[in-house]
């Protein structure tokens, strides 16, 4: 079952699970693709008839073997759009998730593999995700969710959640990017030598390593 709805219900699904270990459920599912909950449950019946997924009424919708090849295959193209955007045309990184979601649908195979090539097959998007190579393969290092990592942890940022554009740009203007080392303290994290207190909602956004 070829259609761009259906790859952007398993990249969502694969996505969620990515950096947590709960499943997702069809009405987690329907918030975060905002379609109706009716609407869901339809297309995940016919992901199921067509192997890509697996699911009992009410439970857990997870991916298949074949599935989960190719929400990866969309994954990839996403996130090499998100960083060719970046690097070559000065996009911000609170600016390219609408702009890739649009493009991953329509480029090429053989122009994905030109600008894989060309930006020296980067292995993690603006954001920290993983970019899988074209076989597939990702590769990530021990995380620990902000909220969940306990003071005195110190620690790289591996990754934002992109999802919020004003965030992202609060965070950026707190001093906050892929790479910069945080310390937790009782009452926020510290920057190198300065102790801040991050925007609303960034412990539920940012990861760092374990």
């Amino acid at each position: 079952m070829a259609s761009p709805a259906a790859d952007d219900y398993l990249k969502t699904v694969y996505a969620h699970t990515e950096w947590q270990d709960a499943p997702i459920t069809p009405s987690v599912l329907a918030g975060k693709l905002g379609i109706a909950p009716s609407s869901v449950t339809e297309m995940v019946k016919k992901l199921a008839a067509a192997g890509l997924v697996s699911h009992v009424p009410y439970g857990a919708v997870r991916l298949t073997d074949a599935g989960t090849q190719r929400a990866l295959a969309m994954v990839r193209r996403h996130r090499l759009i998100e960083t060719w955007l970046v690097r070559e045309f000065d996009y911000g990184w609170d600016e390219v998730h609408d702009e890739a979601e649009v493009l991953e649908h329509t480029i090429s195979d053989r122009l994905l593999e030109g600008i894989d090539e060309r930006l020296g097959r980067p292995r993690f998007d603006p954001h920290g995700d993983a970019i899988p190579d074209a076989s597939g393969v990702v590769e990530r290092e021990p995380f620990v969710l902000l909220a969940d990592a306990p003071a005195g942890h110190v620690g790289h940022v591996l990754r934002v959640d992109d999802r919020d554009p004003d965030l992202l740009r609060a965070l950026e203007g707190a001093g906050v990017e892929i790479g910069t080392t945080l310390a937790v303290t009782a009452d926020g994290v510290r920057l190198g030598e300065t102790d801040t207190v991050l925007p609303d909602g960034s412990d539920d956004v940012v990861w760092l390593s374990a």
